[in-house]
């Protein structure tokens, strides 16, 4: 077998790749704009969180970093923990987009409900479940009892709400 001898070959021009130079990297404006992002969605969070208050529970806590206590975060982690703000927050989203879906679902359904009680005989929707203050449901029953059902004489009523809600109040309490 015998041996290439890779001087004696002519020069091509294709030879070896010239060295790579990386361009220098500003650190400290790479970490301002890191820092920048983080509280803008820092802040995006926080006014979802205000937004799904009280109606609507949603977790807006991120995961902390391994080590306690406070230090320097290098580039890395800055991603990371913008990386990981920007995840909760899409998360946090989906479930408002999903809360605001059901309520108007329910407001479609309150409105068929007080057209037609026939058709949703004994139905039954809670005040919170299309976003309006206090307790108290809205329910479809017959009116005049049993000879309402027998006749077909539906109605929708709204309950009066919690009796212990004024009792916490320190208003009077209703008569029993």
């Amino acid at each position: 077998m015998d041996v290439l001898d890779v001087t004696s070959l002519p020069d091509t021009g294709i030879g070896a790749p010239a060295p790579v130079t990386l361009p220098e990297v500003d650190e400290a404006a790479a970490r301002r704009a890191l820092r920048d992002q983080i509280a803008r969605l820092e802040r995006q969070l926080a006014e979802a969180f205000v937004t799904a208050f009280p109606r609507c529970r949603v977790d807006v806590r991120v995961a902390p970093r391994g080590a306690a206590g406070p230090r320097l975060l290098d580039l890395g982690e800055l991603e990371e923990q913008r990386d990981a703000l920007q995840s909760r927050l899409r998360h946090v989203r989906s479930v408002l987009d999903a809360r605001g879906a059901e309520v108007q679902a329910n407001k479609v359904l309150l409105e068929r409900m007080l057209l037609r009680p026939e058709r949703y005989k004994f139905a039954r929707l809670h005040r919170e479940d299309v976003d309006v203050d206090g307790c108290g449901a809205y329910q479809v029953r017959p009116r005049l009892g049993i000879i309402g059902m027998c006749m077909g004489w539906w109605q929708v009523k709204l309950s009066s709400g919690c009796p212990l809600a004024c009792a916490a109040h320190g208003s009077p309490q209703p008569p029993a």
